[in-house]
């Protein structure tokens, strides 16, 4: 097929200006002097354009037309088949956003982070709100570019959750929420779990040795992947055989860098796992934003939160960190590290409260767009509504609604949902996992997670972005989106911890 062959090469050609745009978006927040950011932001947006460009010229439209008459005759579920209908999907979209746009949203969002770095620290929300703004009118434009929405967030959800609404959102958060918040309450009518054992103070070195022995264990491929420091950790990809994930440290917390470490690992993994024949094209990336953040987290929580995991690598972890964890037992430091408290901060968050958070700042973002909130009462909203929600008091915008990268490194809407979805997910795959391989508990109880990530690999992550996350997970578990695998998660573990009826 020459017309197939001549369009992967079209792609691959406006795949590698994106991959570039993302090593330049990696540089900026990991190595990058801080004046550069005035032309790191130009330098993005030319590319973006470029490649923006390139995609949405008719050319890609004719080959795309020959290419879908080539295989018309071949399965759905082809990888033929799924190329043309995945790039059909995001070029009709795209052409519907004039170049100039993605050129301005991309040296907004380089200029706004940069801005970020140093406002956040500094408490100093004003110096962002010109920023932010600005975030708002293109986040609006840009939905605008999508014609015949129920709501204005639509467009911007479906961009990264392909099938959802606000509706869809509005009504999942609020199932969720009626289970949520009776059992938070319940938590915190018992007395608090010691969170002590993490309260020590270890090397940087230290702790990144062992954050990196175990996501080796995990199947992170060191000849294909590195970690650096940032400061707001994330995972790019720029090949397959080039991915590269992010970490953070606190002093006071012995697993705050190895957490941050283990979700990050959850990305790369499925990053690494596409069918390499994906490369340069759309198939070469997640279903979703959540299905992409349910494999973080399933790393991160449902792994590397659990008492198995840590009767294997608490011993390892005593033995790299020294003295100071000599005397701390695994039931001790399993309940130091799922203490559930009402934090300021959503990174930092527990799992039974952190979706509280993202549902927080959903219901924001859906004001905002309505303009029902303008952006210079936005930290003045966050403090009333964190209270009211959390119950907890908050003493700066730094850590309030300067916290999360997001409305500084992108747009407003379409991003936060994901984070709650991946969570649900989560648990309905490892379920299915569970079922399909029974031995993965006592895998994990011996430090070997071969079959886990082998059961991942053959059933998500080698597929790619060919199939919609409703497709997905119905492929996978048989089942829809469903809270109920999550819910029995949480109350599983949570119960008993906490002395629960």
């Amino acid at each position: 097929m020459e017309s197939l062959q001549a369009l992967k090469q079209r792609l691959t050609e406006i795949d590698d200006l994106r991959r570039a745009t993302a090593v330049l978006s990696w540089d900026q927040t990991t190595y990058m002097p801080p004046a550069g950011g005035t032309a790191r932001g130009r330098q993005m947006a030319t590319l973006s354009r470029l490649a923006h460009e390139t995609f949405i010229d008719a050319e890609t439209g004719r080959l795309l037309d020959l290419v879908a008459r080539e295989t018309e005759s071949l399965p759905y579920d082809s990888d033929e088949a799924s190329l043309v209908r995945v790039t059909r999907r995001r070029y009709d979209r795209d052409r519907r956003i004039p170049a100039s746009l993605v050129s301005e949203i991309e040296e907004n969002a380089a200029l706004s982070y940069q801005a970020w770095t140093t406002a956040r620290p500094a408490n100093d929300f004003e110096r962002m709100r010109p920023y932010l703004e600005r975030t708002l009118d293109l986040s609006r434009r840009a939905a605008d570019c999508s014609p015949g929405y129920d709501h204005i967030m639509d467009p911007l959800i479906d961009t990264h959750d392909h099938g959802m609404k606000a509706s869809d959102v509005r009504q999942l958060f609020h199932a969720l929420r009626a289970r949520l918040e009776p059992l938070v309450q319940a938590i915190a009518s018992r007395p608090q779990l010691d969170d002590s054992p993490l309260r020590k103070t270890i090397p940087l070195e230290t702790q990144l040795r062992f954050g990196l022995e175990v996501i080796r264990a995990f199947g992170f491929d060191f000849t294909r992947g590195r970690q650096d420091m940032t400061r707001h950790p994330f995972m790019t990809r720029f090949a397959h055989g080039d991915v590269r994930i992010t970490t953070r440290s606190r002093d006071n917390d012995v697993t705050d860098s190895l957490f941050s470490t283990l979700h990050e690992c959850g990305h790369a993994l499925y990053e690494m796992g596409f069918d390499p024949s994906f490369e340069g094209t759309p198939l070469a990336g997640g279903s979703s934003s959540g299905v992409h953040e349910s494999q973080s987290r399933l790393w991160e929580n449902l792994v590397g939160r659990s008492r198995g995991f840590w009767e294997h690598f608490l011993p390892r972890m005593q033995a790299i960190f020294g003295r100071d964890l000599d005397t701390v037992s695994v039931d001790a430091f399993y309940r130091a590290i799922n203490r559930v408290e009402r934090s300021l901060i959503r990174t930092d968050a527990d799992e039974a409260t952190y979706n509280l958070h993202v549902m927080l700042r959903f219901d924001l973002e859906l004001d905002l767009l309505e303009g029902k909130l303008a952006v210079r009462d936005l930290a003045k909203a966050w403090r009333e509504r964190f209270q009211a929600s959390m119950g907890v008091a908050v003493p700066d915008d730094a850590n309030g609604v300067l916290q999360d990268v997001h409305w500084y490194h992108g747009l407003i809407g379409g991003q936060f949902q994901g984070y709650t979805l991946g969570n649900i997910l989560s648990a309905q795959f490892f379920a299915t996992a569970v079922q399909a391989r029974r031995e993965i508990p006592d895998d994990i109880r011996r430090g070997s997670f071969g079959g886990l990530h082998d059961w991942l690999k053959e059933n998500i992550y080698r597929h790619g972005s060919k199939f919609t996350p409703a497709e997905l997970t119905k492929r996978v578990t048989g089942n829809d989106l469903s809270i109920e695998p999550y819910m029995a998660y949480l109350e599983g573990k949570y119960r008993p911890l906490y002395g629960l009826s």
